[in-house]
């Protein structure tokens, strides 16, 4: 084995008192972590979280920092013990990113660590330091700070009840209900940051070929991803389907309207960004498996795409018979007609009208009307009150079908859309 290879091994199986054989099997792994290479030996069956902490010691990195694995060919990979084993000559790649706290709070909330605990330094040295009163409350107003950095950058327990306290005053709360109050919180300006600066660290990398390929099924595990990683599929949906080049896309606009799209996402149970994923990942994986971008073409494969990530925006977690019932601020201002579906339309053509995430901008008079057209169509076709109806028209279609009519094509998308824009 090479001398520079470093070996963590999880305890060994006993055997067992009847057969005297190992009752699990075993694979190894080689990963490069920095100038050093460890060998990882674990059991098949593993659990998913037990081989991230073992990736952490090899790191020896805290849970508060991320964990990316690279193939040796530069690709970012999902972290699963389910990964092939693979030799010495090709390691995987493991990097740790560190998520800097003093920065986001500075921004966020106006408090700077370092400029403190230098303000704290600075009174020491002009106080008597014979004043003993003096110096111990420093001293401990010194471990008070200490002890909330530690606190900020410690486990995500720990996170989690420091925002219990100090982040849910400050979530964006919005109100679409008159009459009741029934408020709903959007993620807080501090989250969505720290999701776009992860964002912006992997959106250059490469998916390796086996979750490219993973991503076309339906049976894709969205469980496995980070909000981040899934920005970075959407991505992936755009560049495999060759919208990009087929419409001169730029990327970076394309970008900024993805994580504009996962801003405008409500953290509510179930109509939130992760379900918009899965949505626009079963959409794909639908026009791969019927060959749909080839028969319907390009810029129907386009609005498909583009009205799956967007038909849910800015959801209040309320269905329209709550929103008309209630006589909601929705529910009046579009008549009572579709008062959800309407307003994720107009939330997704806001994000459009903004200079830097309008993706559509090279495209000319025509084809814009066609893409707002399609778009409208597809996501007012999710209100199930429609659903008889559409599926209605689809069956009278169906002996005739023609992928040469415009209509029948139009039928397809909003049938599509409504069996999979509401589950």
């Amino acid at each position: 084995m090479d001398p520079m290879l470093n070996s963590i091994e999880t305890s060994a199986p006993a055997r067992c008192a009847i057969c005297g054989n190992y009752p699990l099997a075993e694979k190894t792994f080689y990963v490069r972590v920095g100038h050093r290479k460890e060998v990882m030996r674990i059991p098949t069956t593993m659990p998913k979280l037990d081989f991230i902490d073992m990736l952490r010691s090899a790191a020896e990195v805290d849970k508060s920092e991320i964990l990316k694995l690279y193939s040796d060919a530069g690709h970012l990979v999902n972290i699963s013990p389910d990964l092939p084993a693979n030799s010495p000559d090709s390691p995987y790649e493991l990097h740790a990113i560190a998520t800097n706290c003093n920065d986001i709070l500075r921004r966020e909330l106006g408090m700077d660590f370092d400029a403190l605990d230098h303000r704290i330094s600075e009174l020491e040295q002009m106080l008597n330091p014979d004043n003993i009163d003096v110096s111990k409350t420093l001293a401990h107003l010194r471990k008070q700070l200490e002890a909330f950095r530690l606190k900020l950058e410690g486990p995500k327990d720990q996170q989690s009840e420091l925002k219990l306290e100090s982040q849910s005053p400050k979530k964006e709360r919005h109100n679409w209900n008159t009459l009741n109050q029934q408020f709903y919180a959007r993620r807080s300006a501090e989250e969505r940051l720290v999701v776009w600066h992860k964002f912006l660290k992997i959106c250059e990398m490469s998916l390796s070929e086996d979750v490219r390929v993973r991503l076309r099924q339906v049976n894709f595990d969205i469980n496995e991803w980070e909000d981040e990683e899934l920005l970075v599929m959407l991505q992936q949906m755009y560049l495999d389907l060759e919208l990009t080049s087929t419409f001169a896309l730029d990327i970076h606009t394309l970008r900024g309207f993805l994580f504009q799209i996962y801003e405008h996402y409500n953290d509510v149970p179930f109509h939130n960004f992760r379900h918009s994923f899965c949505v626009a990942q079963m959409m794909y994986s639908l026009i791969w498996a019927a060959g749909l971008r080839k028969r319907m073409g390009d810029l129907e494969a386009l609005i498909l795409i583009t009205s799956c990530i967007c038909h849910d925006l800015d959801h209040p977690g309320y269905n329209n018979i709550y929103q008309i019932n209630a006589r909601t601020e929705l529910a009046i201002r579009y008549n009572d007609i579709s008062p959800l579906e309407n307003h994720h339309c107009s939330i997704a053509f806001q994000i459009l009208s903004r200079p830097e995430c309008n993706m559509f901008k090279s495209f000319s008079f025509e084809q814009f009307r066609q893409v707002r057209e399609g778009i409208i169509r597809c996501i007012l076709a999710t209100d199930m009150a429609r659903h008889n109806e559409i599926l209605e028209q689809f069956r009278e279609i169906t002996p005739v079908f023609d992928f040469a009519n415009n209509s029948h094509t139009n039928l397809v998308s909003c049938f599509v859309r409504s069996m999979w824009g509401k589950n």
